[in-house]
């Protein structure tokens, strides 16, 4: 991840650096949870942002991209103040992962925008 982080402090608009930075973090993010503990708590709990954002990054990463934004749009739904902030900040960084240019995030940047206002 340093790698990564040293090409954006002298190149802040390299794409492919960003890119693999938000994948790196991601995966680390990841590599500790106990899959299904995180699924079981986020299902059991849908107030509960930490478990929907962890669940959220385990859809990703599990190639389920619709489900992890919509995951976290309904959490932006249900939530205010740091709550909601924290969740449209992870969505925002898993938007990254994928692609601006992909249509997925094209469609969940909609979504969001209808969600926050």
């Amino acid at each position: 991840m340093q790698a990564y982080k040293n090409v954006l402090s002298d190149d802040p608009g390299n794409s492919e650096a960003k890119l693999g930075l938000a994948q790196a973090e991601l995966l680390h993010r990841v590599s500790a949870l106990d899959p299904q503990q995180v699924r079981t708590e986020a299902a059991e709990k849908p107030g509960d942002v930490p478990a929907q954002i962890a669940a959220a990054d385990l859809d990703l990463v599990g190639g389920h991209v619709e489900d992890a934004f919509s995951r976290l749009i309904d959490t932006v739904r249900r939530t205010v103040g740091d709550d909601r902030d924290a969740v449209r900040l992870r969505l925002l960084e898993l938007f990254e992962v994928v692609g601006a240019d992909d249509p997925r995030v094209t469609a969940a940047r909609r979504a969001l925008a209808r969600a926050l206002f």
